[in-house]
């Protein structure tokens, strides 16, 4: 066994495998376990029957990070700042997202203002030393620090992205002070301006990182107790991989780590197919993501908002830009206060789950309603080795919906589905409506155990002509993570006039960068630098990034930066001013370790699937149930094709085509999906 990837949801979690000797893929699906979310991974590695020992690595993406912010059971932190900063954190920006909300609420501090501490020193923004750093005072705080009880502490001063000696400074007082504290220094962390942001993110990084530390440390403990002794690799925000070690110090970067998996794959099975333009659309147990990819390559954000921009907290790290709602499998149908219905965001998890799972869940779930319009298979639920309960979900539905709207339970069902599509559309139309793209111009990839449940259903109310359903779509995300490639991103501020850039001092910081890189990454036999310089025209306040060679930096061609940075506003914005001058803002190096691309495997021509079982199933353009064939998704050979209304089902997920839809399989088993329109 080579590699084995292992991502963590709300309700499943799900493993893939790949043997690069027999050339063969192995699955596994087991219920979460929230209470110790490495027991399911251990399940699922039993489950699969794989020998661990034989594994040279394991990739592991999680939420376990975001939830524990979202949630706020992250660790008592302490913040460090420089003397007259102090209110920065709580002031935040001044603007006001929801001007006309009379309930609008500003962020909320991880740290309360008791324990912001502040320290004598300054330096300025061209990095020279204004005021020296007072180290009795900062040992002073030192040892005040121990009578706080607290377990992280992070420490952010001004302008210490320009020159951190003071930072290391304090930070070395602190490892010395006390070694159990979990330190976060914000040059460490993020080397760029926006004191706020800066200072947000660094808080984050500290706040969650005792707890993700110990996460990380007990799944090597736990691994390393069923044989395996290979190379634990965790995902990141970014779409590449991680060393446990950088994990451990800026989990930060973990926030996205179990949904871009499945958009990393998106990207590499839509150009194996000839398109290069995608929308990735994932629906799980507990939410459902949408991602758009460009030319081949995923939407990157260079920062986000954990809990939402009116009142979430920033991190300025770089993440694939996923839209995410509160639509998933487990999500619940509830009726509101004026009595319309709802679903979602509150889900059912793994614990106790839709009623249907039998795991003791008494409130209906979007899972509940697919098997009672029978678009989920009862008695073949996860190849049999679950039964669902039928009779259970149409009682729920009953008497905690159906009575109170005045309607009949397969009415019921179909407009939580309904509802759900709506939701789920929006955050399509989020990703590529508003950011100026149109949907008919891309092709959806859907995985996620529910995806290839809703995704026709989406695609036909965006006017979307082709749908995609790769294989082993419920365990999609853990494939792209096999196809993952160790990544780390790192950026210097360096404001500057374009004409006045000191050219010899960026390649300084760029060979400095270089080696942070080299010594981060594992995979050093391919290594592929990009360097990204963010610039605007004088007097903007956003920033274009544009990727540079590093011969123009060696070369000083401002002529040439300057042309790519008009070329890049114009494919953007359609104009661009020649004229006005322009300025650079931050030095930008993606560094990425190359792995060897994941050859899917092809699959047998001409097999046929004509004895295909049927079963009544309810269509939301029909009143009545269609007696629908149900395909075996494995017997299905090369070229074969389907037309609808039809379901094709495989272990952990099924394929809803409706009337009008035409499907053919791919030389490498996609499911390519021409959608017709409602009839």
């Amino acid at each position: 066994m080579n590699i084995l990837a292992v991502d963590i949801g709300g309700t499943f979690t799900d493993l893939m495998a790949f043997d690069d000797q027999t050339q063969e893929f192995y699955q596994a699906k087991s219920l979460s376990t929230p209470q110790d979310l490495t027991q399911g991974i251990i399940d699922c590695i039993e489950k699969s029957g794989i020998d661990v020992s034989q594994a040279q690595e394991v990739i592991h993406g999680t939420t376990q990070a975001i939830n524990t912010l979202i949630e706020r059971k992250g660790a008592k932190t302490a913040l460090l700042v420089t003397r007259g900063t102090r209110d920065v954190y709580a002031i935040g920006r001044g603007n006001r997202p929801e001007s006309y909300n009379l309930m609008f609420h500003r962020h909320r501090p991880l740290v309360e203002r008791r324990r912001i501490f502040e320290v004598d020193e300054r330096i300025l923004a061209d990095g020279s030393v204004y005021i020296p750093l007072d180290r009795q005072q900062a040992q002073d705080l030192c040892t005040q620090l121990k009578d706080e009880d607290v377990d992280a502490i992070a420490v952010c001063f001004l302008h210490s992205y320009a020159n951190p000696e003071h930072e290391r400074e304090v930070g070395r007082m602190l490892k010395e002070c006390n070694p159990d504290w979990y330190v976060s220094l914000s040059h460490e962390i993020l080397r760029e301006y926006r004191e706020f942001e800066r200072t947000s993110t660094t808080v984050v990084n500290a706040y969650i990182g005792p707890r993700m530390s110990g996460y990380v440390h007990n799944l090597e403990d736990r691994l390393g107790k069923i044989g395996f002794a290979g190379a634990l690799s965790i995902m990141q925000s970014n779409g590449g991989v991680m060393t446990p070690e950088v994990a451990v110090e800026r989990p930060v970067t973990m926030m996205e780590s179990g949904p871009v998996g499945g958009i990393i794959a998106s990207a590499q099975i839509g150009r194996a197919l000839g398109f290069e333009n995608v929308i990735s659309f994932d629906m799980g147990g507990t939410t459902a993501k949408a991602s758009l990819i460009r030319d081949g390559e995923a939407t990157m954000a260079e920062g986000y908002y954990v809990g939402g921009y009116a009142s979430g907290d920033p991190v300025m790290a770089p993440v694939v830009d996923v839209v995410e709602v509160g639509a998933g499998g487990g999500s619940i149908a509830w009726i509101d206060e004026v009595g319309a219905l709802k679903v979602g965001p509150q889900s059912s998890g793994a614990e106790p789950g839709p009623i249907c799972y039998r795991g003791g869940g008494t409130e209906p779930t979007i899972t509940d309603a697919n098997v009672i319009l029978g678009r989920v298979g009862a008695s073949d639920f996860l190849g049999g080795e679950m039964s669902l309960d039928v009779e259970g979900a149409v009682k729920g539905i009953k008497d905690g919906l159906a009575g109170v709207l005045g309607m009949d339970v397969n009415s019921v069902a179909q407009a939580i589905i309904q509802i759900a599509v709506t939701k789920m559309s929006l955050a399509v139309r989020e990703v590529s409506v508003e950011k100026g793209y149109d949907p008919r111009d891309f092709v959806l990839v859907a995985s996620g155990g529910a995806g290839p449940l809703h995704a026709i259903a989406i695609a036909r109310e965006l006017h979307i002509p082709t749908v995609i359903i790769p294989l082993f779509p419920a365990h999609f995300s853990a494939l792209g993570m096999l196809m993952a490639d160790e990544r780390q991103d790192f950026i210097r501020t360096y404001l500057a006039n374009l004409n006045d850039v000191d050219f010899g001092e960026l390649v300084a910081i760029h060979s400095e960068t270089m080696k942070q890189a080299e010594k981060s990454l594992k995979l050093k036999d391919n290594i592929d630098f990009q360097i990204n310089l963010d610039l605007r025209y004088v007097g903007q306040e956003f920033t274009l990034s544009v990727p540079i060679p590093l011969a123009q930096i060696e070369n000083a061609d401002v002529a040439g930066i300057r042309k790519a940075y008009d070329d890049l506003h114009e494919l953007r914005y359609a104009h661009h001013a020649a004229d006005e001058p322009v300025e650079m803002v931050n030095y930008r190096l993606v560094a990425t370790g190359k792995r060897p691309v994941l050859k899917l495997p092809d699959v047998a021509g001409e097999a046929g699937a004509a004895d295909a079982p049927r079963r009544p199933v309810y269509f939301d353009d029909h009143g009545s149930a269609v007696d629908c064939p149900v395909y075996d998704r494995r017997k299905l050979g090369a070229g074969f094709k389907i037309s609808g209304p039809a379901l094709v089902q495989e272990y952990a997920s099924t394929t809803v085509l409706f009337a009008g839809c035409e499907c053919v399989v791919a030389e490498t088993g996609e499911l390519i999906i021409s959608v017709g329109t409602s009839q």
